[in-house]
């Protein structure tokens, strides 16, 4: 008699998870065009200045979406395999990570804090990187960029990796709690981070640089954005009234 072999694990892949990222990218591209290349037009011409601002201004947004897609993706693999396997095997989740992500962004490292430098010096201007790299190196750079609000880094690449570090701030937690959290509970656990971030967030609503980089770079402001997404992933993963 011949062994029935068990059917392959089919690999996830949410293809309309390609158009929402696009967006996501595009409304902070225009974001950013509003505030580099089109800067000028307030002066010359302050009409489309102001359209163009009221189009893009809160295209930060379109970051917010990526931590919601991020949350939802994870969130959804992590419980299939919960499903498939009865738990998660948090040391095969880490290296997946790192090896997707940390190549580049420790090469992004390199040329923002050595070569980027080095390039200012042999054209002769004065070094006046104000990131450390040490936080960076540690995956905590959005904190530094918290301090440093509103000055950014003199190597503007280094200023778009805060949050990746935000995303491998939650990488490093979002495995543990699901696996020994049981499935059914994990409802409550999202809506109580998403309470918990709102509410923190609620105590930093001034006007002011400080509040406003607490907001938008400390982690606990937007791990509810990530929480969301896996929310609904929890809605999306058994068949049910939502879905």
């Amino acid at each position: 008699m011949q062994m029935a072999t068990p059917p392959k694990q089919t690999r996830i892949f949410f293809p309309n998870l390609d158009g929402l990222r696009f967006i996501c990218f595009f409304v902070v591209f225009l974001h950013h065009c509003y505030l580099s290349f089109f800067s000028y037009l307030e002066n010359s011409s302050p009409g489309f200045f102001r359209a163009q601002e009221f189009l893009f201004k809160y295209g930060t947004l379109g970051v917010n979406f990526f931590f919601v897609l991020s949350g939802f993706l994870i969130t959804y693999l992590l419980v299939k395999e919960k499903e498939l396997t009865g738990t998660i095997n948090i040391g095969n989740f880490y290296v997946r990570r790192i090896l997707r992500i940390w190549p580049l962004y420790f090469l992004c490292l390199f040329i923002g804090f050595v070569l980027f430098p080095l390039m200012k010096k042999m054209g002769g201007e004065a070094m006046s990187e104000s990131a450390n790299p040490w936080w960076y190196i540690s995956l905590i750079g959005n904190f530094d960029y918290m301090n440093t609000w509103p000055g950014k880094p003199d190597a503007i690449l280094l200023s778009v990796l805060w949050s990746v570090c935000v995303e491998e701030q939650f990488y490093l937690t979002w495995p543990i709690i699901l696996r020994f959290v049981p499935v059914k509970y994990y409802k409550y656990v999202f809506a109580t981070i998403i309470l918990f971030s709102l509410v923190f967030r609620a105590f930093y609503t001034a006007g002011t640089e400080a509040d406003h980089a607490v907001r938008y770079f400390h982690t606990f402001s937007l791990i509810g954005d990530m929480a969301l997404g896996g929310l609904l992933a929890y809605y999306v993963s058994f068949p049910n009234k939502f879905q």
